[in-house]
């Protein structure tokens, strides 16, 4: 057995008989080595080792070694295939129903069983390679003592220095937050309001971003939203605000809360235009809308962020943008933000962590890398609705974050698949069988449109 994948097995007569036969066996695993093996296989049983070898060398250099496709590695354990229903379920230009149809849905069906393409994208992303983190590497196994050492030595640094430094640069951003806001809030509106205001937003998230050990890349700065628009990116953690004031001001959207968070709301909303609701008024989307609206008309006021996932998605995807955002008029600004996960996991999986135990996460990371890309201003065409516009400036960014769009509606994340969905599966294909039902009914010699 040789190292190229030949067998030979050689007759026992005598070798002058193999010589003037040539009798050998030959098994080759590729048939476009068959002509290869005939001549190795003869150079053998005519005893020419020196040929034999010339020819394999001659043949080394002559053939190009086979490169393997670049094809990016598959998120998923199943391989799935996109091809439409019309084309899928084949010889439907006929007007019954066959019941070789069911194999498509029953197929469609195994594989959201097996693995879906909307669950998995509100579960934290598998790494290629382990980042010494235990929550990054859950089917954790024993290798050496040597890794063992490493990971421990690196517990230490990231519990005991990283943690408390952190959380001192944490507690002071947070403070001086509020306190900043509360002293610019008191006085008189004018330019000097807005530019003080300016100053501590941009001071306070440059010092939290410092305590996440935050390397951010900005790309395209040329883009960047301008007052009285409105800026729009992918939602991954709620740090993204963090990510995005870092580099500028913007006038947030949100809902109003309690406790620390309660505390910071009511006092930057002293200094900066931020647009906060009550519980019921969020539920208001005239009210919401209105706003809004109200805000952007003034051209003076800084742009208003809004994520239109509605909720955080691991950064692998975009899923549905909500309309909302896109009734509004004005010009938007999407900004397509990517993080690195080999060096921490941003993703916040609200369902399973709490606030506290998602920050005490991020705070023992090695650190927090990500990228984020400006785009050109988008604005609605003529003829063009809420959902057109939102589904462009979905693509655009994920094509520009290297992310996988996703028609699905993040709200997936809590409740149930509505039955809309199922129903819109029954229409489609009744309507391909009426469709193929007309066509065969129509006169011989006519076409349908």
């Amino acid at each position: 057995m040789f190292s190229s994948g030949y067998t030979f097995s050689f007759s026992s007569e005598p070798r002058n008989h193999q010589r003037k036969m040539g009798t050998t066996t030959l098994f080759s695993r590729d048939s476009s080595f068959a002509s290869q093996g005939v001549v190795i296989g003869q150079c053998l049983s005519q005893g020419h080792s020196e040929e034999w070898a010339t020819i394999r060398i001659e043949k080394g250099v002559k053939k190009p070694q086979p490169q393997m496709l670049k094809i990016p590695a598959a998120n998923g354990i199943i391989e799935r295939d996109e091809t439409p229903m019309e084309k899928e379920i084949a010889g439907l230009h006929r007007m019954e129903f066959r019941f070789s149809d069911i194999f498509y849905f029953c197929r469609k069906g195994f594989e959201a069983i097996v693995e879906d393409e909307v669950t998995q994208r509100f579960s934290s992303e598998e790494l290629v390679s382990w980042n010494l983190l235990t929550r990054t590497n859950v089917n954790f196994h024993y290798v050496s003592l040597r890794l063992t050492v490493v990971w421990v030595i690196g517990v230490m640094v990231r519990y005991c220095f990283l943690l408390p430094l952190r959380f001192t640069l944490a507690a002071i951003g947070i403070t001086s937050m509020i306190v900043g806001t509360t002293v610019v809030g008191q006085l008189p509106n004018g330019s000097l309001k807005n530019y003080l205001s300016e100053v501590v937003h941009l001071t306070c998230s440059r010092i939290l971003v410092r305590a996440l050990s935050g390397t951010i890349h900005y790309h395209n700065k040329e883009n960047k939203p301008q007052k009285g628009g409105i800026c729009v990116a992918n939602h991954t953690s709620p740090i993204d605000a963090i990510i995005l004031t870092n580099d500028g001001c913007y006038a947030m959207v949100g809902q109003v809360h309690g406790g620390l968070m309660g505390v910071i709301q009511r006092a930057t909303v002293k200094a900066c235009p931020h647009v906060w609701f009550e519980r019921s008024e969020i539920k208001d989307r005239h009210l919401v809308t209105k706003r809004l609206r109200e805000h952007v008309a003034d051209k003076n006021k800084l742009p208003i962020l809004i994520f239109p996932e509605g909720t955080c998605i691991n950064n692998t995807s975009v899923m549905m943008f909500k309309k909302g955002s896109f009734e509004i008029g004005g010009t938007i600004y999407p900004v397509a933000i990517k993080y690195d996960p080999q060096f921490g996991d941003a993703f916040w999986n609200s369902s399973k962590y709490n606030i506290v135990s998602y920050l005490l996460r991020i705070m023992t990371s090695w650190a927090i890398v990500c990228h984020v890309w400006y785009m050109p201003p988008m604005v609605r065409k003529e003829g063009e609705d809420a959902v057109q516009f939102a589904n462009r400036v979905r693509s655009a960014i994920a094509r520009q974050g290297g992310l996988t769009e996703l028609p699905w509606d993040g709200g997936l994340k809590r409740a149930k698949v509505k039955d809309s969905f199922k129903e819109e599966q029954q229409k489609n294909y009744s309507k391909m069988l009426v469709r193929n039902g007309s066509q065969g009914n129509l006169p011989a010699g006519t076409e349908s449109d």
